[in-house]
Formats: C-alpha cells, sequence, structure tokens
C-alpha cells in the first residue's frame, strides 16, 4: 500500500516568518508570470508592429468594432493617460482613426482603418502560439484564467 503524497501546508496554518518567504508570495508569481509572458508576445507580435498593450486594443476593437476610448479603457482596465499615446500611436501607425462623436461632443470614438481590419488576419495565429508556449491545455488555461478573474474580483473589492 503507498502513502498519500505530501500535502501542501495551508498558508493559514504557516507561521507569519514562513509567510513572508519570497516563495510564498502569490503576487510574485503572478508578476514572473507575466515577465515571461511579456517575452512570449513580444516575439509573437514582433511581425505585427504591436506591443501586447497595443494588441489588446486592437483586440477589442477586433471584437466590438468602433467604441469610444472610455470604453476601451474600462475593457482594458486603463487609463486616459495610458491610453491616448496608445492611440496615438495605433493612429499614427495606420492602424485606428479617432473622431468625435457625433452623439457626444466631449467623447472620442476609435475606429478601425482598412489596415486595422486586415491586421486582424495576420493576428490569427498569435493565440496559439501563446497558448502552445504555457504548456498548458486549453482545459488549464480556462480554469486559470477563471480562478485570476476570482482573484481579480475579490482583491478590487479588497483595495
Amino acid at each position: 500500500m503507498t502513502s498519500p503524497p505530501p500535502r501542501s501546508p495551508d498558508p493559514a496554518e504557516l507561521p507569519d516568518t514562513e509567510l513572508l518567504r519570497l516563495d510564498h508570495q502569490v503576487c510574485f508569481s503572478l508578476q514572473a508570470a507575466s515577465r515571461a509572458f511579456g517575452g512570449v508576445y513580444r516575439q509573437a507580435l514582433k511581425e505585427l508592429g504591436l506591443t501586447y498593450p497595443q494588441y489588446l486594443a486592437m483586440m477589442v476593437l477586433w471584437e466590438e468594432g468602433p467604441l469610444p476610448v472610455k470604453t476601451i479603457g474600462e475593457r482594458l482596465h486603463l487609463d486616459s493617460g495610458t491610453l491616448s499615446p496608445l492611440l496615438k500611436r495605433l493612429e499614427a501607425a495606420g492602424l485606428v482613426r479617432r473622431e468625435r462623436s457625433s452623439e457626444d461632443e466631449r467623447s472620442v470614438d476609435v475606429h478601425l482603418t482598412d489596415s486595422g481590419v486586415r491586421l486582424r488576419e495576420r493576428a490569427l495565429p498569435v493565440p496559439r502560439t501563446i497558448l502552445r508556449a504555457t504548456g498548458l491545455s486549453v482545459q488549464e488555461v480556462l480554469s486559470l484564467q477563471e480562478t485570476l478573474g476570482r482573484l481579480t474580483a475579490s482583491l478590487g473589492r479588497a483595495g
């Protein structure tokens, strides 16, 4: 008869001195994973001429079509100070155009140009490239996304 694998300690059972260890910090693990993702995305997006934040903005526009800047910022969890220069660079690259809303002069809508629409076809392989790089199954990625969604919501309520 084999014995069960050793159980990982419940963090609540660890003394404070152990909890303070770097390898017990979830935030550090997330930061390290984020940096690793950044490297993989940099390589995958190089031939598209996009940075990761620009890619995210393009994804929102590919999914939803023309949107107010404010809505893009809400979807990407970016403030206008970060989003405006990003959109200006996409506009300078000829991928989007910004124009005042005909319904609300205070609002600026972002539209894909023909080049921006065509770029979507070239971007289609990126998600599969990233999925392969994770070494995880689709189910594992979906489970991780669900867990991270719950974590984000909890931290949002706590903050």
